[in-house]
This record gives C-alpha cells, sequence and structure tokens, in this order.
C-alpha cells in the first residue's frame, strides 16, 4: 500500500508540475517576445529558428523546468506518507528524462543545456521535498 501511496505522489506532483512548466512556456513570449521570424508552434520552427535565440530566451524555459519540478516535488513530497524523499526523487528523475529528452530533440547551446541539466530537476526536486517535508500543509 506504502508504494501505490508514492507512485500516486509521483503522479500527481508530474501532473502538477507539468501544469506550471507549461503555464510557465505559455507565458514566456508575453514576458520576453521571440526573434522576428520564429514559429514556435512547431518543433521544426523552434529548430530553425534557434540560431537567433539570445541568452534572455533561455531564462523562461529554465523556470518552466526548475519550477515545475519544485512545485511537482513538493507536492509529491505532501501526498506521500510520512512525506518520504522517494516521492520527490521521482518526480526530479522523471522532470530530468524529459530534459535530457529535449536536449536531443531540440539543440540548444550547449551552455543552456549543461545550465539546465545540472540546476533545474534534481536541486529543485530536493528543495522541494526539504520544503514539503517542513511544511504543515497537507494535501491529501
Amino acid at each position: 500500500m506504502k508504494v501505490l501511496r508514492i507512485l500516486g505522489a509521483i503522479i500527481l506532483g508530474v501532473v502538477v508540475g507539468s501544469i506550471v512548466n507549461m503555464g510557465l512556456v505559455t507565458l514566456s513570449p508575453m514576458l520576453i517576445p521571440l526573434p522576428d521570424g520564429i514559429d514556435s508552434s512547431t518543433m521544426e520552427g523552434l529548430k530553425a529558428g534557434m540560431r537567433l535565440f539570445d541568452p534572455q530566451h533561455f531564462v523562461m524555459p529554465w523556470l518552466a523546468h526548475a519550477l515545475g519540478t519544485l512545485v511537482g516535488a513538493f507536492i509529491a513530497t505532501q501526498v506521500s506518507q510520512n512525506k518520504t524523499w522517494w516521492s520527490a526523487v521521482g518526480v526530479g528523475v522523471l522532470f530530468f528524462s524529459g530534459g535530457v529528452l529535449m536536449v536531443f530533440q531540440l539543440p540548444s547551446p550547449v551552455w543552456f543545456s549543461a545550465i539546465d541539466l545540472l540546476f533545474a530537476y534534481f536541486p529543485m526536486a530536493y528543495l522541494g521535498y526539504r520544503l514539503g517535508s517542513k511544511s504543515t500543509v497537507y494535501i491529501l
């Protein structure tokens, strides 16, 4: 039963974290406009225009990855029985896997890929766990 609760916590954390991630990705062009001529509606359009991106265009994607992981790990920790760290690690692993997949699908500058993979997933999952395990907010 404990394993099922942890798996459920991971799934809920990933769903909520993904909503946060996609919300920030959707808001991104409104806050930091994309360069002229970029078609962000398709992966091919993004690939073709990636060379036109400046460093400021990578801020919101990094925040989306980091905050999505943070919120997901927090939620998973809150939901899991005894606020176990396994649920936060599970969320971190799944988001990290998605980040690695995106590095291969959408070639971005090496500096961004390194910062994203090193600092947006496992550190944020750990922080989400720490905040979730110390918090008195009980979701379920």
